[in-house]
C-alpha cells in the first residue's frame, strides 16, 4: 500500500479547520475590529462613552449608570468578540440597596439614554449606507439597548455569552424531557 502525501496533507488541512475553527473566527473578529476602528472611527464612540461613564461615576450619584457606560465603552473598543450581558445572567449577587438605588437612577436616566440611543441609531444608519459598514452596524444595533439601560451590564467575551446560551438551551431540553 502506497501513501499519497498530497491527499494526506489535504485531508489534514480539512480536518484541522474543522477541529480548530477558532483561528478563522479570531481572524475575522480582528478584521471586523480593525474595520470598526479605522474607517468608521469606532474608537471615537468608545472613548466618548467611556469618558461619559467615568464622569458619571465620579459624581457618585450616577455611579450605577457610569459603571454601565464604562463597561459599554470597553465593549465598543473591541465589539467583535465581546458581548454585553446583564449581571443577572452571570448570577452575580448584588446588594439589595444598590439594586434599588440603581433602579431609581435608571428611571431618572431614561430620557438621556433615549437621546444616546437615537444618536446610536443615526450611527447605525450611517454605517448601513456603506456596504462595508454593515457588520459594524449590526454590532451597534445589537447593543442599542445598553444605551437605554446600562445599569448592571457587563462586557464579557463572546465565548462566555455562547456558553451561557448553551447552558440555557440545555436546561430547556432537560425540562422538556422531564415533562
Amino acid at each position: 500500500m502506497k501513501l499519497n502525501f498530497k491527499k494526506l496533507s489535504a485531508f489534514k488541512r480539512v480536518t484541522s479547520s474543522l477541529i480548530y475553527p477558532t483561528n478563522k473566527r479570531k481572524n475575522m473578529k480582528t478584521l471586523g475590529n480593525i474595520l470598526w476602528h479605522i474607517p468608521f472611527l469606532g474608537f471615537v464612540s468608545a472613548i466618548c462613552v467611556y469618558i461619559l461613564g467615568f464622569v458619571l461615576t465620579i459624581t457618585v450619584i450616577a455611579a450605577p449608570i457610569g459603571v454601565g457606560l464604562m463597561e459599554f465603552g470597553k465593549f465598543l473598543f473591541w465589539p467583535f468578540g465581546n458581548t454585553m450581558i446583564s449581571k443577572k445572567e452571570l448570577n452575580v449577587e448584588q446588594n439589595p440597596v444598590w439594586k434599588t438605588y440603581s433602579t431609581i437612577v435608571m428611571v431618572l436616566y431614561f430620557p438621556f439614554g433615549l437621546i444616546l440611543a437615537i444618536f446610536g441609531a443615526f450611527q447605525v444608519v450611517g454605517l448601513f449606507i456603506s456596504i462595508i459598514g454593515i457588520p459594524a452596524a449590526l454590532v451597534v444595533a445589537k447593543s442599542l439597548g445598553t444605551y437605554l439601560n446600562p445599569v448592571n451590564k457587563k462586557c464579557v467575551h463572546s465565548a462566555v455569552s455562547d456558553e451561557l446560551e448553551r447552558r440555557k438551551a440545555q436546561k430547556e431540553i432537560d425540562n422538556a424531557n422531564l415533562k
